[in-house]
């Protein structure tokens, strides 16, 4: 029987790292913003409305991700209005590959969701996952990324829930703060548990 594992964490916290081992391991990974980035890119539909509500986000006919980033990040109207666009449509994406990867017969389908529980997308999920490290580790991860700036690590963490409360929502959580080769014998002991 397929199990559908909810995976999420806050910006920096080890999730994509973590999606990675566990795809390596055989899950079948869906992740969120892949799709988002595919919607925006190649859905001429998505484009189309995307270019409606947000002409200055289009450049060359296509969708400019930085610039449509930019209008959205410090305007919640607008990120709601961008959200709306988006969220169903990756969910419709989501649903259905939930559903081959159980025709297939895959054991685990990872849902790789940075937004899982403000999204309610745990809702769809068998079992769940948070990655977690120290705020201040949080923070030098995250700094030392291109682009990032200690107001836009804000915004963004202002979006995401705290990390007590996404701990407390989730039923395992990932010690990220430890040497690699100790998250990877949880990750093991956690698809030991969920294959068993």
């Amino acid at each position: 029987m397929t199990k559908v594992l909810g995976l999420t964490g806050g910006i920096a916290t080890g999730k994509s790292t973590v999606a990675a081992y566990l795809e390596s391991c055989g899950a079948l990974r869906i992740d969120a913003d892949a799709c988002v980035h595919q919607l925006l890119s190649h859905d001429h539909e998505i484009m189309a409305q995307t270019a409606q509500y947000f002409p200055d986000a289009i450049e060359d006919g296509v969708v400019n991700r930085k610039k449509l980033g930019a209008l959205v990040f410090h305007d919640d109207a607008a990120m709601k209005q961008l959200e709306a666009l988006l969220h169903p449509r990756v969910r419709a994406q989501e649903e259905a590959m939930i559903e081959r990867g159980k025709q297939q017969g895959a054991p685990l389908v990872l849902l790789d969701i940075p937004l899982l529980f403000e999204t309610d997308a745990h809702l769809r999920c068998d079992v769940t996952a948070t990655t977690d490290c120290s705020l201040a580790t949080q923070r030098i991860r995250a700094l030392s990324r291109m682009g990032m700036t200690s107001e836009k690590l804000e915004a963004i963490l202002a979006r995401q829930l705290p990390a007590a409360k996404r701990n407390a929502l989730a039923d395992y959580v990932i010690d990220t703060q430890c040497p690699w080769h100790e998250t990877q014998a949880q990750l093991d002991d956690l698809l030991k548990e969920l294959l068993a």
